[in-house]
């Protein structure tokens, strides 16, 4: 029984750590529809779809830039490279080191801390959003 036990929370953890959220790719001509998930921005949206956040609050007629929530369908127009040619955007989850994220994309610890202003490299928090060089 203990043996069937550490082999499932063995199995738990690894699909928790090999889990990756998958992007899906907006056609490359004209707007799509982006849906706002929890603790997203205008800023980071745009920055994702290579935009600016006055081009979709002027297309979607959002009063307050600061004010959007989860599940809210935004027409993001198009406004370049997707995702950006120069580098990526990665949301931390619970358990994620920057070393780990670093060795995921191919870049450095350094390069990530000094992209996104971070003093403490040991130190990151989940549902923080990412630049990745």
């Amino acid at each position: 029984m203990k043996r069937l036990v550490s082999v499932t929370f063995v199995c738990a953890l690894l699909v928790l750590v090999l889990a990756q959220t998958a992007w899906a790719a907006p056609p490359q001509y004209g707007p799509t529809t982006h849906i706002v998930r929890w603790g997203e921005t205008l800023g980071h949206i745009a920055a994702w779809y290579g935009t600016t956040v006055d081009a979709i609050v002027q297309v979607n007629g959002i009063a307050d830039p600061d004010r959007i929530y989860a599940g809210q369908r935004l027409t993001i127009p198009s406004g370049g490279a997707y995702p950006p040619v120069h580098g990526a955007y990665y949301r931390v989850r619970y358990g994620d080191t920057l070393s780990a994220i670093a060795w995921r994309y191919g870049t450095t610890t350094w390069a990530i801390a000094q992209a996104n202003g971070i003093a403490n490299v040991n130190l990151v928090y989940a549902g923080r959003w990412l630049y990745i060089p």
